[in-house]
């Protein structure tokens, strides 16, 4: 039986399909996409990034830094499109991909607050914790969110890791603590 390895998956075009969402491949248009989708919330969906979200041409920019960041082989990133009606809704990607360890973390998750608290981000997140462990063979898949913004923060407490105060978010906020989120590969 073939395994595909973190080490050979990175640099082709990947997309990961659920019942509700779709993680397609990051395009140039997905750049005026993201703008068209996020335009009249930016503060809210961008308070806790750390680069500035607030014009056409950031969105530009974080497409282009994608595109550099897939070419290093250093990330894999995905626009998040509801199935039902075709539209881009959001992002998401793998990061810090460690191949020498087999480990990779998710974050950089970002969708239009009509979608947020709906079943898109947990599919999204099902579905990239299924390629990473059962495509890739990663033995540690990371979540990073900011711990004040953390959606899983119910996780298993045995789980939860504190890092430190890393970045100062674009829209001014004091960095707190990073709360980063380990989910094993279980032995076989």
């Amino acid at each position: 039986m073939s395994t595909v390895s973190i080490q050979s998956d990175t640099h082709s075009p990947l997309t990961l399909e659920g019942s509700v969402v779709r993680l397609e491949p990051i395009r140039n248009e997905h750049a005026a996409l993201f703008w068209e989708i996020a335009k009249d919330d930016l503060e809210d969906i961008f308070r806790w990034i750390p680069y500035s979200m607030r014009t056409p041409e950031d969105f530009r920019k974080l497409v282009d830094k994608v595109f550099e960041e897939q070419d290093r082989g250093e990330s894999v990133a995905f626009a998040t499109v509801e199935r039902s009606s075709g539209r881009t809704i959001g992002s998401t990607r793998f990061m810090n991909i460690d191949r020498t360890n087999r480990r990779v973390e998710i974050g950089s998750t970002w969708i239009a607050p009509p979608w947020q608290r709906t079943a898109v981000n947990t599919e999204a997140k099902y579905l990239m914790l299924r390629h990473a462990f059962e495509t890739w063979k990663c033995i540690r898949v990371e979540l990073k969110t900011d711990a004040a913004e953390s959606e899983v923060a119910e996780c298993d407490p045995a789980n939860r890791g504190e890092g430190r105060r890393n970045a100062a978010a674009a829209s001014d906020h004091v960095d707190g603590p990073s709360a980063r989120h380990g989910v094993f590969q279980h032995p076989r």
